[in-house]
C-alpha cells in the first residue's frame, strides 16, 4: 500500500507534464528568459507583436531549416544539387536510398545525403549555391518569420547544411551577418562527400554581436541546445505554426531574383520527384517522336499533329509599324524579333509562321550573310531568363534590315508591359558573371 501511494503522486505528475507538453506545441512561439547565460528558469507564450517589438539593434540567432523555411527536411535541396551537379543517375540514387535516410534520422540520414550528392563533386565548378539553390530557398520561405528576422539589426544564421549550399542565399536574400555551418572535406579540389566535425558558434556570435542576443529555433533540431548557450532568450516554432505560413512573395525579396539556372521548375520532394523520374523515359520518347514530326512532315499537317501529341500554341498576329510590301528587287530577309524565354524560342516561330527561318542565339556575327539568304530570327537579349524581367537589347540588330518585324510589339517597354515584364539595364555579360563568374564568351 506504501509504494502504491508513493507511486501514485509520480504517475500524476507525468500525466500533467504530458498534457502541458502537448498544450504547448499547438501555441506559436515559446519563450524561455535566460538570466546571464544560466539555464532556463522562466517559461512564457508570446504572440507574433510582442516578438517583434523588443528587438532593436539586437542580435538573433536563427535555425534555417528549423524556424525559416516551411519545409524541415533537406531532402529536395540535395536533389537539386544532386540533379544539377551529379547528374540523372545520381539523383535516382538519392532518391532510392530516402526511405534509409529517413529511417536514419536527423543526423546520420544528412551526412547520407551530403555523401550521395557530393562525393567526387568538382569544387571550382560547383555553382548550385548560387545559381540553383537561392530560387528555392525563396519559394520556401515563411513571409511572418521573414518578417520577425528583417527587424533585427544583426542576423547570425545557423543550418545544418554544408556551408557552400547556403551562404549566398543568406547573404543575400536574408541579409544575414554570419553564418554558422560546416564545412565539406576536399582532396585535390573534388568534395570527399564527408563534413566537417561541429563548429563552435561561440566565436562567431561574440566576435561582432550585440550583448542582447535572442534565438529563434525549432522544437525538432537537436542543434538547438547549443544555441540555447549563447543566447538570452530563445523562441521555438512550432511545427503547427510553420503549416500555416503563407510564403514570401517575390516582391518583399531583399534583392531581386533575375537569373538563375538548372532544369527543374519545381521543388523535388519525394512525392515530386518519383513521379518526374517515372516520366522520364516517356517524356524522352514523345520527345523523339515531335522532332520527328516537326522535322519530317510539312508544317500543314505538322502542327496538327503536335498538337494531338499535347504541343499547343497560341499565335497573336499584330501589322507592322514598318511597310510590309517589299519590292522584287530586295534579297534580304526579314528580321524577326523576339524576347528569349527558353532556347526554343525560334523554333516556336517557326511552327507560328509555318516556314523554316534561321537563328542566331550566341553570337552576333555574319548576321548580314544569314539574312541575304532568308529570314532571321534574333533574341536582342543574347540569352535567356527564366524570370518575368526583359534584359537591355543590343541596338546592333536594328541596323542589319529595312523591316524589322518583332514577335510581340515593337519597343522593349512594350513588350515588357505586353508580357507582364519588367525592363532591366542587365546584359548577358551580367547573367554569366553572376552564374558562372565568367563573361559566358563561347
Amino acid at each position: 500500500m506504501a509504494r502504491i501511494k508513493k507511486f501514485f503522486p509520480v504517475k500524476v505528475f507525468s500525466l500533467v507534464f504530458e498534457i502541458l507538453l502537448k498544450t504547448s506545441r499547438k501555441l506559436p512561439y515559446l519563450r524561455f528568459k535566460v538570466s546571464n547565460g544560466a539555464p532556463a528558469t522562466q517559461l512564457k507564450f508570446l504572440k507574433n507583436s510582442s516578438f517583434i517589438d523588443e528587438v532593436s539593434k539586437q542580435t538573433l540567432v536563427f535555425d534555417l531549416e528549423g524556424a525559416v523555411l516551411k519545409s524541415y527536411s533537406p531532402f529536395p535541396y540535395f536533389m537539386l544539387v544532386t540533379f544539377e551537379a551529379g547528374g540523372l543517375i545520381r539523383a535516382v540514387i538519392l532518391l532510392l536510398l530516402y526511405p534509409l535516410v529517413w529511417l536514419l534520422g536527423h543526423e546520420l540520414g544528412l551526412r547520407v545525403l551530403v555523401f550521395v550528392s557530393f562525393v567526387g563533386i568538382k569544387k571550382e565548378k560547383f555553382r548550385a549555391g548560387t545559381a540553383i539553390l537561392p530560387k528555392f530557398f525563396l519559394e520556401d520561405v515563411g513571409v511572418v518569420v521573414f518578417d520577425i528576422v528583417m527587424k533585427y539589426e544583426r542576423k547570425v544564421a545557423v543550418t545544418g547544411m554544408p556551408r557552400i549550399m547556403v551562404e549566398c542565399f543568406l547573404r543575400d536574400y536574408m541579409g544575414t551577418d554570419a553564418v554558422i555551418a560546416r564545412e565539406l572535406k576536399e582532396f585535390h579540389g573534388y568534395f570527399l562527400g564527408l563534413m566537417e566535425e561541429e563548429i563552435d558558434a561561440a566565436p562567431v556570435i561574440n566576435h561582432k554581436m550585440s550583448t542582447h542576443i535572442s534565438g529563434l529555433g525549432c522544437f525538432r533540431k537537436s542543434h538547438n541546445q547549443k544555441i540555447l548557450a549563447h543566447c538570452k532568450e530563445i523562441y521555438l516554432v512550432t511545427e503547427a505554426e510553420k503549416n500555416t505560413w503563407e510564403v514570401l512573395p517575390r516582391k518583399r525579396y531583399i534583392k531581386q531574383l533575375i537569373f538563375h539556372d538548372g532544369r527543374l521548375a519545381f521543388r523535388p520532394t519525394p512525392l515530386k520527384a518519383l513521379p518526374m523520374f517515372v516520366w522520364l523515359p516517356f517524356g524522352f520518347l514523345l520527345h523523339i517522336i515531335r522532332i520527328m514530326v516537326f522535322t519530317s512532315v510539312p508544317y500543314k499537317f505538322s502542327i496538327p499533329l503536335l498538337a494531338f501529341s499535347g504541343l499547343l500554341n497560341t499565335v497573336s498576329t499584330v501589322e507592322s509599324p514598318v511597310a510590309s510590301v517589299r519590292s522584287e528587287e530586295k534579297l534580304r530577309g526579314v528580321l524577326y524579333v523576339c524576347n528569349h524565354r527558353t532556347l526554343l524560342d525560334p523554333i516556336y516561330i517557326a511552327i507560328a509562321l509555318m516556314k523554316s527561318v534561321s537563328a542566331v542565339t550566341y553570337s552576333l556575327s555574319r548576321f548580314s550573310e544569314m539574312l541575304s539568304k532568308g529570314d532571321l530570327v534574333v533574341c536582342p537579349e543574347g540569352t535567356t531568363c527564366r524570370e518575368p524581367y526583359l534584359l537591355r537589347f543590343s541596338p546592333l540588330f536594328a541596323e542589319l534590315t529595312d523591316e524589322i518585324v518583332p514577335v510581340a510589339i515593337n519597343l522593349q517597354g512594350q513588350i515588357a508591359t505586353a508580357l507582364g515584364f519588367e525592363c532591366t539595364g542587365l546584359t548577358r555579360k551580367d547573367k554569366y558573371m553572376i552564374l558562372a563568374g565568367n563573361a559566358g564568351i563561347i
